[in-house]
Order: structure tokens, then C-alpha cells, then sequence
């Protein structure tokens, strides 16, 4: 690959697949029913080391339960977790995109909605959940990738200058 055909690459992957994003992923999707309590809910997500779990209903998306929905509709309105139910305190209209969409919309759905975590959808099925911050590892090393690319080329041109590898 030549100089211009590396410049010629987008640095940031925005056209890149949802799916190819959760094939790096773990793949495990953290549920919780409608009618458990925020303090289970909350107990999940501490455990799981996870800000969000989804809601499901008898199999199905119902809506989205977070951290940022415990601290603003429990904590600031002086409810208490313990007989609070999550389908109190959800998110009913859930964003969310199939393994077809980019990250690049994903990252403006996420934007626009003010969202840090969008399930991905295939039909009716709920195939793993994106975060914003799966988003910055895919851009991050793509960028990482794109550097290292020039800084070979480099290298083979100057003899002396240190490659990828090398550093």
C-alpha cells in the first residue's frame, strides 16, 4: 500500500458494520424483567460491570434501564430502590439499530438521543447491546491502525526512522 492509498482511507471508521463491532465483542446482553426492583437492577449492573440493562417482557424489548435513570427518577426524587419497580423508572422509547447500520450512524443515533448504550436489533431479537464507549475502541483502533500503516511507510522510504514495531 502506497502513501496516497493510506491517506486515501478514512482514519476513523464510520462506515464500518454494527456487526463487526459485536463480533469483538463478548456477546453477553444483561436482562432484567419489568416488575424486579431499581435495587436488584442496580445490584446487576454492579456485578456486571455494566451502566445499562435491558428490560425485557416475555422475551421481548420493553424498554431500557440505566444508571443515569436510577440517579435522576430514584436518587433525585428521594425514591427508594428497594420498593421501586424498573418499569418505573425505564426508558420506554429505546433507540436502536441492526448489525447492518454503521458506526457512524450509530455514533449520530447516539448523539442526537443523547445515549450512551443502543441495542442492536435483528428482527425482533435483541443480538447485543452497543456502547458509546465500543464506538471509541473501534475508532481509537482504527486510527491506531492507520498510523501504524504510515509510520511503516515511512520506514521502508527513510532507512533509520523507526516502524510500528518497533515502537
Amino acid at each position: 500500500m502506497n502513501v496516497d492509498q493510506i491517506l486515501q482511507e478514512p482514519a476513523i471508521p464510520f462506515d464500518e458494520l454494527v456487526s463487526a463491532v459485536l463480533r469483538q465483542k463478548s456477546g453477553d446482553v444483561h436482562t432484567i424483567p419489568p416488575n424486579s426492583t431499581v435495587y436488584k437492577a442496580i445490584g446487576i449492573m454492579a456485578e456486571k460491570h455494566v451502566g445499562c440493562l435491558l428490560v425485557m417482557d416475555q422475551g421481548a424489548l420493553s424498554g431500557i434501564v440505566s444508571e443515569r435513570d436510577y440517579a435522576r427518577k430514584v436518587i433525585l426524587q428521594g425514591r427508594n430502590s428497594h420498593s421501586t419497580l424498573v418499569r418505573e423508572i425505564m426508558t420506554r422509547e429505546v433507540a436502536t439499530v441492526t448489525p447492518d447500520h454503521t458506526v457512524g450512524q450509530s455514533m449520530q443515533l447516539m448523539t442526537e438521543r443523547r445515549v450512551r448504550h443502543l441495542p442492536v436489533m435483528d428482527g425482533n431479537a435483541v443480538i447485543g447491546v452497543l456502547s458509546i464507549g465500543d464506538l471509541v475502541n473501534c475508532v481509537v483502533s482504527a486510527q491506531r491502525r492507520a498510523i501504524n500503516e504510515l509510520r511503516d511507510h515511512i520506514a521502508k522510504a527513510a532507512p533509520g526512522y523507526p516502524s510500528a514495531a518497533a515502537v
